[in-house]
């Protein structure tokens, strides 16, 4: 008698189609799970965004620089393959928002740019006096009577004004989402605010009962540092695509290969056929799509199934990253970078001080200056030639920074469609899109940037819940 093998499938090989694969390998070892194991990646390398280059001594990520270091999915998955001792905290320093043609410096105990203390949000010039009586009500307004999902804009308007929202929110998760906060779902992106306000009222002072008090310092003020909020790997983010590439021995990994269809199998040996770019048909019992949602969504079209999330808006960026002589660039702040407020004229919408917040990744007696173009509304730019873009950006900084030569060289990587737009309703899309496919397509899962979370760890997180889920449906009890 023959024994069942069942075939998992990953689609996507980003960090979430990665995740799930070492996650399945590890449970397929665990628990002597006898299967076949298959990774498809459409383009000629694994690791999606997260792309360093090293040159001249730099270390440059062309996509994402760091992660989130609460969200400890993506640290634990770094230490698991051996990569912990890689592990590099920023440099912490201040953060600045550019408005008005002055960077502000951002006013300590801001959480996503929502004060929580009183004295440097009083003493802010980011703000006029108007502008901070309007968020201080916040502390009398009641709660919302809306109903259902609505947008970050609309909600942090009503509880702080227009005006911290347009030199303070807005800067800041523009920064992440790069799209509309006027359009980006609370729901998909922030819902423990809305928790917060359903619960406490005042969203400010909501924060305050709920954030931990911070211990009490050991050292001195002057000696006291800051705790870090993000990590990275000091040999580049990238150093952990190749381990996990290298680990993933249990799988086998086609690259340069897209999936165009799916049918469901003709046979009853496996559940489902895919259809391949290179004119090859493999077989499937489970799979888990991690590529964007409008990739999946056209190999589902003839079933008329993904409709609803097809047509998401996804916003293309760049990253401009540019070397200089130290003593070419003048008048660079201590600290990290800052962030653009939408109202000034400007076409970068944010610059990172690389050297200042990464000094591992850049040579001594060098400057390095991580800009990004592109956002909602705004993303012609990112379709002009490379020295159209870096001309831009340099007039850009010229204006806020004395830098007085070109650069050394410059990479500017585009990132087409990159950033999902998590719109008004997103999760009751994803409400109805998965449940079509637990009906018509059972063993099929959806997991990535474009559905539950567009952070490293949120990406790592979805591709490790779909792993599980992918092997309880072919191995009920694991």
């Amino acid at each position: 008698m023959t024994t069942f093998k069942p075939k998992v499938v990953i689609i996507g090989g980003g960090i979430t189609g990665l995740a799930a694969a070492y996650k399945i390998q590890n449970q397929v070892k665990e628990q002597n799970i006898n299967a076949d194991l298959t990774l498809i990646e459409a383009n000629h390398r694994l690791g999606g965004k997260i792309q360093t280059a090293v040159r001249d001594g730099f270390v440059i990520e062309k996509g994402p620089d760091s992660f989130l270091e609460r969200k400890k999915s993506m640290e634990r998955l770094i230490r698991e393959v051996g990569l912990g001792d890689q592990l590099v905290p920023n440099s912490t320093g201040q953060a600045f928002i550019l408005t008005n043609d002055k960077l502000h410096p951002m006013p300590g105990g801001s959480i996503m740019g929502i004060p929580t203390k009183i004295k440097p949000f009083m003493t802010t010039d980011l703000l006029s006096v108007t502008g901070k009586l309007r968020a201080a009500g916040d502390f009398v307004l009641p709660r919302s009577k809306t109903e259902g999902d609505q947008s970050l804009g609309s909600f942090f308007r009503r509880r702080l004004g227009d005006e911290i929202v347009e030199n303070l929110i807005e800067p800041l998760l523009s920064g992440i989402y790069a799209g509309d906060i006027d359009q980006i779902s609370l729901m998909s992106t922030f819902p423990q605010y809305h928790q917060l306000e359903k619960e406490h009222r005042s969203l400010i002072a909501g924060i305050k009962k709920t954030t931990p008090a911070a211990p009490l310092p050991k050292k001195p003020l002057d000696q006291q540092r800051k705790k870090s909020l993000f990590l990275t790997l000091s040999t580049g983010l990238e150093s952990l695509i190749t381990r996990l590439e290298e680990v993933l021995t249990d799988f086998t990994v086609q690259k340069g290969v897209r999936v165009e269809g799916i049918t469901e199998g003709v046979s009853s040996a496996h559940r489902y056929n895919l259809q391949l770019s290179s004119g090859a048909v493999i077989e499937a019992d489970t799979i888990i799509f991690t590529v964007p949602h409008y990739t999946a969504a056209s190999v589902f079209e003839e079933h008329d199934l993904l409709k609803e999330i097809a047509d998401v808006p996804a916003t293309s960026v760049a990253t401009v990253a540019m070397a200089f002589p130290e003593d070419q660039v003048k008048n660079v702040h201590d600290g990290t970078g800052f962030v653009v407020s939408r109202n000034s004229d400007y076409t970068i919408t944010a610059c990172t001080w690389t050297h200042n917040k990464w000094p591992h990744t850049v040579p001594d007696g060098k400057v390095l200056l991580r800009c990004y173009v592109g956002r909602a509304g705004d993303e012609a730019v990112v379709d002009l030639s490379d020295s159209q873009i870096e001309q831009i950006v340099l007039e850009d900084l010229k204006k806020i920074m004395d830098v007085e030569a070109k650069p050394e060289f410059t990479i500017v990587t585009r990132w087409k469609r990159a950033m999902p737009q998590y719109t008004v309703g997103h999760r009751q899309r994803m409400s109805v899109v998965r449940a079509e496919l637990e009906q018509k397509f059972p063993g099929v899962y959806l997991a990535g940037a474009s559905y539950d979370g567009i952070g490293l760890p949120d990406c790592i997180d979805q591709g490790e819940l779909a792993a599980l889920k992918a092997l309880a449906f072919v191995k009920p009890g694991v």
